[in-house]
């Protein structure tokens, strides 16, 4: 199994959307809203979250990730600081659960580690990754009531 990465297109906008709608998938199922109003409340959102990092983070990276060339998933990160922010890993469901996050977010906690910056993210508290953070050295820095702010830096908490 070969996992790679690859700068995301405009042509991958339908790919990335169904990723989004993927990782809203439970949230979703509690609603009961014809499937054409939750198509159009994910495609809001999407665009939402689009435009919001593209405000606060516009040097960010927004990457697909590739299993022996298949896409599987998205990862959006920005260097451009003195902070690396890792703003969204996500997969699609059948390829969650098989390490795969485990080992980018590794990778770019090398590449922190390398350079001496730290890694930070916000992750929402309901949110089951927050224990691969956890498990990875991340440690809480911050509560909005919804999201920890969580930051990684070698220094604090080894690689």
């Amino acid at each position: 199994m070969s996992i790679t990465l690859r700068p995301a297109l405009p042509e991958d906008a339908a790919f990335l959307f169904r990723v989004y709608a993927s990782i809203c998938a439970d949230e979703m199922a509690l609603v009961s809203w014809p499937t054409e109003q939750k198509y159009a409340f994910l495609q809001m959102q999407s665009n939402a979250q689009r435009q919001s990092y593209a405000q606060q983070f516009p040097a960010a990276q927004w990457n697909i990730i590739l299993r022996d060339a298949e896409s599987i998933g998205r990862l959006i990160v920005d260097q451009a600081g003195d902070i690396i922010h890792l703003l969204d890993i996500a997969l699609l469901p059948e390829y969650r659960n098989a390490g795969i996050g485990t080992w980018l977010i590794q990778n770019l906690l090398d590449e922190a580690a390398q350079i001496n910056k730290p890694v930070q993210l916000h992750v929402d508290k309901n949110n089951r990754a927050r224990r691969l953070y956890d498990r990875l050295g991340f440690r809480v820095i911050g509560d909005t009531g919804i999201y920890f702010s969580m930051e990684w830096h070698l220094g604090d908490n080894g690689p």
